[in-house]
């Protein structure tokens, strides 16, 4: 039996790779998922990626699955949107020391 063998130089391997990098920031990888699994569309991309970076993981995650949960039809990142600016003016409310 012979086996055939598919082996290709070095350089072949490191033109075809497809290795993407990871993002520097883990708001950014955040934002990317938010971006995925709310289905934002190109022109409203920045905009999550300025919530990720202004808010806590906990906070943007939570308004996300309560997007999803909330949000069956729809523009899901018009709700998304609403919720996270409800969620900062509680904070801001919250963050007063009277």
């Amino acid at each position: 039996m012979e086996r055939k063998r598919n082996i290709k130089s070095f350089g072949e391997l490191m033109k075809n790779r497809t290795a993407k990098k990871p993002p520097a920031y883990q708001w950014q990888d955040l934002a990317l998922t938010v971006i995925k699994e709310l289905e934002i569309p190109n022109n409203k991309r920045s905009s999550i990626f300025q919530v990720c970076k202004k808010y806590s993981r906990q906070t943007v995650l939570k308004a996300m699955n309560d997007t999803k949960e909330l949000c069956k039809t729809g523009e899901k990142w018009r709700y998304f949107f609403k919720i996270i600016n409800k969620t900062s003016s509680d904070m801001e409310k919250s963050d007063l020391p009277f």
